[in-house]
């Protein structure tokens, strides 16, 4: 009996040591999706039914529960940490969740509206860059980044694969016609840097089409200290925007700017996007639209078949994936959601930004094997359906920047 307790005194220890290498603060405010506070019983202190998100405060334990279940229904991270705002009174909080069931009530004012249907003409241009893009490529740049032993945010080097990024984007562009810059972004919520490259629009550069993929990693089991390779979630959605930007850079001058993004710490509650989304509401920057590639190599609801993300994105966009698809891709579109906080997106839907999430499967039939060691290539990746999503990503960045196109309201 006295081995067992020992035994059990030193299982508990571990855990707990896991769980402070995850995260360590005290408390913290968030939003999260309404269903799994209440499933986790997090004591919700504000909630927007509309929207089915919920503000609560959390200690690193709840965090972990949040995260485990998240990873449980196919999901990244699962909220949205709110460390960086200001005034944590729940007024605050309150005026905020309503401010997303108002930007959701527009959004599906477009439902209602006699707005003409998105159609797209085939472009030859456009048609010869999709025909570009290449599976070995994205075989190449996600066995690279997962290379790495962990790409996770709180890690102790959380730059090292962000500054051979850089390098390889300068490589990547140095032949490249159109002005470009390329950024490392800094954070206040976490040590890891965001990745940005801004293609100069010609003639309205002030209009922003944005593209963007989490670059971090995460292994859900050891709170981050163990290996990560990440190679679904997220290299796969990272190398798509290498490819893209490969393609793109090396075409005319768009119209529009076009801003690539792989952020920092999305795992930890979609932080790098956040304070970018942020950032780019208060300085009044006019993003037309953005796409966010959020693991793509896993296609367990069938092969070409996309998940299209139909909470908190934009019902104009979901209109655009079909014409895309139509004109282009032909896969096989299936509706599906995801909850509050589970990619990106969610960062820039809260600042009003319209937004496109297509996913590998429906939530349902996800990989398995993400926030583990053993999300790696293996026979379940499949690189021509991941290359679906290079493609579409090229007539987004091409076809958008190229247009006056954008949400009708």
């Amino acid at each position: 009996m006295k081995i067992a307790m020992t035994a059990l005194l030193l299982i508990a220890s571990q855990a707990q040591a896991h769980e402070a290498a995850l995260e360590t603060f005290t408390t913290k405010p968030i939003l999260a999706d309404l269903a799994d506070l209440k499933a986790l019983d997090i004591p919700v202190l504000a909630k927007e039914e509309s929207v089915g998100v919920g503000y609560a405060i959390i200690t690193p334990e709840m965090q972990l529960k949040i995260q485990q279940r998240a990873h449980k229904v196919g999901k990244c991270g699962g909220f949205e940490d709110l460390t960086t705002e200001k005034n944590f009174q729940a007024v605050n909080f309150t005026s905020m969740l309503s401010s997303l069931a108002e930007i959701k009530a527009k959004n599906d004012l477009y439902d209602r509206a006699p707005f003409a249907a998105v159609s797209l003409e085939k472009n030859a241009q456009i048609e010869a860059a999709v025909g570009e893009v290449k599976e070995q490529n994205l075989r190449e740049w996600v066995t690279w980044l997962s290379s790495y032993p962990t790409r996770y945010n709180r890690g102790s080097n959380p730059n090292l694969h962000v500054d051979a990024m850089k390098v390889r984007l300068q490589t990547l562009l140095a032949s490249s016609n159109i002005p470009y810059e390329i950024s490392l972004i800094d954070h206040s919520s976490t040590p890891q840097k965001s990745v940005r490259v801004r293609l100069t629009g010609s003639t309205r550069p002030n209009e922003v089409v944005v593209l963007g993929g989490h670059l971090d990693s995460i292994n859900q089991g050891w709170g981050g200290g163990q290996q990560a390779p990440g190679a679904d979630d997220n290299a796969s959605g990272s190398a798509n925007l290498l490819e893209t930007l490969r393609i793109v850079s090396q075409k005319g001058q768009p119209q529009r700017s076009v801003e690539f993004f792989w952020y920092a710490g999305e795992e930890s509650g979609l932080l790098g996007s956040a304070e970018i989304a942020k950032a780019y509401k208060n300085e009044k920057r006019d993003v037309v639209a953005v796409l966010q590639l959020d693991m793509t190599s896993y296609p367990g609801a069938g092969e070409f078949v996309i998940g299209n993300m139909t909470d908190f994105t934009s019902k104009w966009l979901h209109d655009y994936l079909r014409a895309v698809n139509e004109t282009y891709l032909h896969a096989r579109i299936v509706d599906d959601q995801c909850g509050y906080g589970c990619s990106d997106h969610a960062s820039w839907f809260r600042q009003g930004y319209p937004t496109l999430m297509p996913f590998e499967a429906t939530m349902r039939a996800d990989n398995p094997l993400i926030h583990t060691a053993k999300d790696m290539i293996n026979d379940k990746t499949n690189f021509a359906h991941s290359a679906m999503y290079s493609k579409l990503a090229v007539v987004f960045a091409m076809d958008l920047a190229n247009s006056t196109a954008r949400q009708p309201y």
